[in-house]
């Protein structure tokens, strides 16, 4: 069944556990993802960025994971990742998502208020939550790098402050993570994320984690994060299984053929990351 993310969070934070949240990049990737939610009984978001989204657009790709979750046994949320801007996030509401983030965290803090506020007015009426960011996740999705000097953590009284004016549905917050592929062993800052789940009561959102311990993950749970995003682990399973079938079946032109072995590989990652969460069996 499709949800919208407001009671599928509110009840991870009840729970303390956490929902993942799963960029599918094609119909393998939500097949994928569809199959680890049911198999391991756990509630489920699938998501798209404005980069994948280019690929193919809104409307593919709600069909797809409505399909998927039409069929499903267990609650299916549609999210948009990193919205870059007011339309683009009406675009999915009428789309038929059920759940979009709207990303200002490049720009000044006021600024970002009113973006997330002018976006959060509609999707509210509309009965859809809105996730926006304080702070910085760094990483691919940035629109640039980071400026020198600039602190890339969440400040707790902002985030309370922000919260409170913005409406708000859920918060991503910069607690050390980076999107992409990790060069060192990343390290987020629970002291930071405990002060910021003091001050401000949404559900708080865990960009950037692929590759992050299974261990820091689980603490940042225990420590108030809801919603945990994964993407890049989700290409890299899906090639390895892909790339893995070619190698050995050069003389292969169905492409059918080598996704069964990359769905495979997705279903592992995906499954894992649900018993790390604490989202398997809560369904």
């Amino acid at each position: 069944m499709l949800v919208t993310t407001k009671q599928m969070l509110l009840d991870a934070q009840e729970g303390h556990y956490a929902v993942g949240a799963f960029n599918v990049e094609n119909l393998e990737f939500v097949m994928a993802v569809i199959r680890a939610a049911e198999e391991r009984r756990s509630p489920v978001i699938m998501q798209t960025t404005p980069g994948t989204i280019k690929y193919a657009n809104l409307d593919y790709f709600a069909a797809m994971v409505k399909c998927a979750a039409d069929a499903a046994t267990v609650p299916v949320a549609l999210h948009l990742d990193h919205g870059d801007g007011f339309d683009r996030c009406m675009q999915a509401l009428r789309a038929g998502y059920t759940s979009v983030m709207i990303d200002g965290s490049h720009v000044p803090f006021e600024d970002n208020m009113a973006l997330t506020e002018s976006v959060t007015k509609v999707a509210n009426a509309m009965g859809v939550p809105v996730e926006a960011e304080l702070g910085k996740v760094g990483g691919k999705e940035d629109d640039g790098p980071a400026v020198k000097g600039e602190n890339p953590f969440t400040d707790p009284d902002e985030a309370k402050e922000f919260v409170d004016r913005t409406k708000c549905s859920s918060l991503a917050v910069g607690v050390g993570t980076a999107h992409g592929v990790y060069k060192g062993t990343p390290h987020i800052e629970q002291e930071i994320l405990k002060e910021i789940r003091s001050k401000v009561e949404v559900p708080l959102v865990l960009h950037g984690t692929s590759g992050v311990p299974d261990d820091q993950v689980a603490e940042a749970i225990r420590n108030g994060i809801c919603k945990v995003n994964y993407a890049t682990e989700l290409r890299q399973a899906f090639t390895r299984g892909f790339m893995g079938y070619m190698a050995e079946h050069p003389e292969n032109f169905d492409p059918k053929k080598p996704s069964g072995p990359g769905m495979d590989e997705i279903v592992a990652v995906v499954s894992s990351h649900m018993d790390n969460l604490g989202s398997s069996h809560k369904a």
